[in-house]
């Protein structure tokens, strides 16, 4: 994979020829760190054309609320655009977390159109991502 953003609370990953995009997160991000990435999330999404993503929140901490209210509000909106199809969540070892992006998969999932599931393990994940191409056109 070939990383496309690289700082201390995030690594955003890219494999063109998989169209795979991965995001590693870590701990607490404020609101500035948030928003830069998840544009920065985003902006690969569209500018690779990339049909699948894990996200790998095992150690994010809490988002705050107008965090999230902003994610919601800018984001979603450009993610229901892009090319997305399948998403696999590699769920926080922080219950405040784990709370805060079940609001938001709540709160998003009738806007987005692909699915998205939790995984505790990343092979697991990445198998499931790899899943025949037939799969894509349920939405969840």
């Amino acid at each position: 994979m070939i990383t496309y953003f690289n700082q201390e609370y995030v690594q955003v990953f890219y494999d063109d020829d998989k169209k795979l995009g991965k995001a590693v997160w870590n701990g607490f991000l404020n609101s500035e760190e948030f928003r830069a990435a998840s544009n920065a999330c985003l902006n690969a999404i569209e500018e690779y054309q990339l049909l699948y993503w894990l996200a790998d929140n095992r150690k994010m901490k809490a988002i705050r609320q107008h965090d999230q209210e902003w994610f919601i509000q800018q984001i979603v909106p450009r993610l229901a655009k892009s090319s997305l199809r399948k998403m696999a969540t590699l769920v926080s070892e922080d219950l405040f977390n784990q709370m805060a992006i079940e609001s938001l998969e709540l709160k998003a999932n009738d806007l987005v159109g692909f699915n998205n599931y939790h995984f505790k393990s990343e092979a697991a994940a990445l198998a499931w991502l790899a899943e025949t191409a037939s799969e894509n056109s349920v939405q969840v």
